[in-house]
């Protein structure tokens, strides 16, 4: 039976830890109310851009040209990119693990293809350095989402299918639904996929449909790739503070456990003591 010393310790190691996962719960949830807002505005532009694409895109739909264009040509799946979105930190619940099973799973279900890994977030790059895996690049310390980041790696990524090194892009991330809820999302990126468009509007354009075209296509890529970001960014903050949440709930109810447990080992000590000096009062009559 422990001491009531070793009892109190662990009691007050148990009350430190729940001091911390109290903070950084708060510090997730002031976090997450900036990147939830960031996520909400970024929405809109997203699908509006998409909308403008579908109608450039049908407008230019008679050129030849169109179809053979890098960004749009599809080719036999050789060799693909996969994209992984994870956090550079832990204290996520499985946050991260369910992004590394999916990926392992996508480059299994990509054989024989070969699959190339863009890893953003230091948990991702430490899993995937311990295995043979080929990696073309590492992101790390990209928390504060920036649009140059995502830019500049939409740029390698166009780079890469214009010579043909790769022949598709998938991007890999957590989407932010709710507080208590984010989803794995898979969705390709290259060669973009040109959404449908709706009623059909007669448009009178200044330039030629397909120099619209050239110049949206690269834009659209970049806000994708921009958007994941910021996604993963509010599903990462949002599944640390519910992480964080449980963690202190569990603190809080080992703590009362062990309290109780104290006391009835408190208790047992008092009545040995008390049967000792009644046995020895007995003992000297």
């Amino acid at each position: 039976m422990p001491s009531l010393i070793d009892i109190r310790r662990r009691i007050r190691s148990v009350r430190n830890t729940q001091q911390i996962t109290k903070a950084m719960k708060m510090v997730s949830a002031a976090k997450l109310r900036r990147a939830q807002d960031r996520v909400i505005a970024s929405r809109p532009y997203g699908a509006a851009l998409r909308a403008l694409l579908a109608d450039v895109a049908a407008a230019a739909g008679a050129d030849e040209r169109v179809a053979a264009h890098p960004l749009l040509a599809r080719r036999p799946e050789r060799r693909v990119q996969l994209v992984l979105i994870t956090s550079d930190k832990g204290l996520a619940a499985a946050f991260n693990a369910n992004l590394t099973k999916a990926a392992v799973r996508f480059a299994e279900e990509h054989k024989p293809a070969a699959t190339d890994f863009e890893l953003i977030g230091r948990k991702g790059r430490d899993f995937f350095r311990k295995r043979s895996v080929p990696i073309t690049g590492e992101h790390l310390g990209m928390a504060k989402v920036q649009y140059e980041d995502a830019a500049a790696i939409a740029r390698k990524l166009m780079e890469r299918i214009r010579n043909e090194e790769i022949d598709a892009v998938y991007l890999l991330y957590n989407e932010f639904k709710s507080v208590m809820a984010q989803r794995v999302v898979l969705t390709q990126v290259l060669p973009v996929v040109l959404p449908q468009q709706g009623e059909p509007v007669d448009f009178i354009f200044e330039q030629p449909p397909l120099e619209m075209l050239e110049s949206l296509l690269p834009r659209y890529v970049e806000i994708e790739i921009y958007r994941a970001l910021l996604e993963s960014a509010a599903a990462e903050h949002a599944a640390r503070m519910t992480a964080m949440d449980a963690a202190t709930s569990n603190a809080a109810d080992m703590i009362e456990s062990l309290t109780l447990y104290m006391n009835r080992v408190r208790q047992a000590s008092i009545t040995k003591e008390i049967i000792e000096v009644v046995s020895g009062a007995a003992a000297a009559e």
